[in-house]
């Protein structure tokens, strides 16, 4: 299993606007075999900083879901958001490996 970590800085006088783009994304990266373990928006100290995780069983499973991203309504609909919102300024992706009980 990989797990994504996505560390977005945003324009704070838009954490509506990125909030509405977030609630599009959990059910794509599910739907599309993920498993979206959800957005963290800023409430406490940074006023800027949000978060996502979400799992793919390997590696080689988020690579397809990058590729069929492309293609897909709704992926492309939720980029559009964005793309007139202009909430998010920057982001970071990494990959974790989780350690699980």
């Amino acid at each position: 299993m990989i797990t994504c970590h996505l560390r977005y800085v945003l324009d704070p006088y838009k954490i509506s606007e990125f909030e509405e783009y977030a609630r599009l994304w959990i059910p794509i990266v599910n739907r599309m075999g993920g498993n979206h373990h959800g957005y963290f928006l800023p409430s406490e100290g940074a006023s800027n900083i949000a978060v996502a995780l979400f799992s793919f069983p390997s590696f080689a499973a988020y690579e397809d879901y990058r590729l069929r991203m492309a293609g897909d309504a709704e992926c492309q609909a939720a980029l559009e958001l964005d793309r007139r919102n202009r909430s998010i300024i920057s982001y970071e992706r990494s990959f974790m490996r989780p350690v699980l009980g």
